[in-house]
């Protein structure tokens, strides 16, 4: 006799309400509640040191040493000294410093054992220009103070709470730098594939934790809540909808995009493969070599070595704001220097791999905005889509992340928005060479203790 048609999903159904009843999830989900905000409050901090620091470096220090700007060889020693600092972390240390960020947000959560070496390797090397961003290091520390508040508890054994928890922790500590849960939430859905029951399971965590975290930025009642340096344009190019030039040229760049930053990757890939002996010595030479390509952009153009050095957000938010006081040259300039740094960053340094690659995008797409029928505010929109389906191979989380970022004027942008997505994500699929890795949500497998 066949079973019913609708008998899996009722059991599908039971097995979620079973859980969602069950002690031990509702002391998981109280337990992310609870650490949501300690959490944000961490990386708080993380984010307000490396700004700090950051700001020493390249705008401080030349400024001590009669520059107005950084000169053009002022990434010569910071990234070399960038180097030095990070080979004993890389080698010595457990957890070597965090993931390799050319595998994207992939991996295993990092536990409390390895945190210190993250941490130390992002504060460290992120603010001296390594050409990447934060939302590795501060996956790290969410996942790495999650892990430990489970192992005080006395819980540490249950590997499925332990996977449960660590994924929140590194959503609530990712979604501080996103702007806030949603796109956290989604690149999480996406990320972790269709998982029925399960994925709502691990979804509820998550959302607790980046909720009651975001309270930290957003304010509660009286309180303003702190400010953190959060991806965001402040301000955008005058508003139009797209038109007939926008998808005859976008698309294409859609492509082009998808192209650059896969032959990026590709570079990291080679990359790690030559820094796998004496990793040392090749990770010294690796981190000079990024800092010459970022001197090779300032003398190029004349601007400051920081546009191509740092992570990316203040020069896409630069872009957004003043996208015709950039030349042609100087954006393809920017694209083949930072471009080629962030390939062999991605193989031998530590830290994020998403901010960079949006830059890259917008720089590509606005370089190509002077087409006939072609806007700026279209341009950018695509090309910050683009780019992050790209690196992370999760197309509806980059549209977005996108969506988000343009703010008011996404609405008109949006069928562009979506179509660069998956024309980015396809084009990548069919240039790259490497295996899967690219993964962009908060993992779900074991920790690394």
């Amino acid at each position: 006799m066949t079973a019913p048609a609708n008998a899996v999903p009722d059991r599908a159904e039971q097995s979620l309400r079973q859980t969602l009843l069950s002690p031990g999830y509702r002391r998981l989900l109280l337990l992310c509640v609870l650490l949501g905000v300690p959490i944000a409050l961490a990386c708080f901090f993380f984010v307000g040191l490396q700004h700090e620091l950051q700001h020493w470096v390249w705008t401080s220090l030349p400024e001590a040493a009669g520059y107005d700007t950084p000169p053009w060889w002022w990434p010569l020693p910071a990234l070399f000294l960038a180097g030095l600092i990070l080979a004993p972390i890389v080698t010595r240390m457990p957890g070597g410093g965090g993931h390799l960020p050319v595998n994207g947000l992939g991996g295993a959560p990092v536990g409390p054992r390895a945190l210190p070496g993250a941490v130390l390797a992002a504060l460290a090397t992120l603010p001296l220009g390594v050409v990447l961003g934060p939302e590795a290091p501060l996956m790290a520390v969410g996942s790495g103070l999650a892990l430990l508040a489970l192992r005080r508890a006395g819980a540490g054994a249950d590997q499925r709470a332990s996977a449960i928890l660590a994924t929140a922790g590194s959503t609530a500590a990712i979604s501080t730098i996103l702007g806030g849960p949603i796109a956290a939430a989604v690149l999480l859905v996406e990320g972790a594939g269709l998982a029925g029951t399960q994925l709502v399971a691990l979804l509820l965590p998550c959302l607790l934790a980046s909720a009651t975290g975001a309270l930290v930025f957003t304010g509660f009642g009286q309180w303003t809540g702190l400010k953190i340096g959060a991806l965001a344009l402040p301000e955008l190019p005058p508003q139009a909808g797209p038109d007939a030039g926008d998808f005859l040229w976008g698309l294409p760049t859609a492509a082009l995009i998808a192209v650059l930053v896969t032959l990026a990757r590709g570079l990291g890939h080679r990359t790690v493969t030559w820094t796998r002996h004496r990793t040392a010595a090749r990770t010294v030479v690796c981190a000079t070599a990024v800092g010459v390509c970022v001197a090779a952009y300032a003398l190029i153009t004349g601007r400051s070595p920081a546009g191509a050095a740092l992570s990316g957000q203040a020069t896409l938010a630069e872009l957004a704001a003043h996208p015709h006081a950039w030349s042609v040259g100087a954006l393809v300039a920017l694209v083949a220097c930072k471009g080629l740094a962030w390939g062999i960053a991605l193989g031998a340094l530590r830290g994020g791999p998403i901010f960079p690659s949006v830059l890259l995008g917008a720089a590509t797409a606005l370089a190509c905005s002077g087409l006939p029928g072609f806007g700026a505010a279209p341009a950018l929109a695509l090309g910050i889509s683009a780019a992050a389906a790209a690196v992370t191979g999760l197309p509806l989380a980059s549209a977005v992340l996108a969506v988000l970022l343009m703010g008011r004027d996404a609405h008109d942008q949006m069928p562009l928005i979506v179509m660069a997505s998956v024309v980015a994500f396809v084009v990548a699929q069919l240039v790259r060479r490497d295996g899967p890795g690219a993964g962009g949500a908060p993992p779900t497998g074991a920790a690394e203790r």
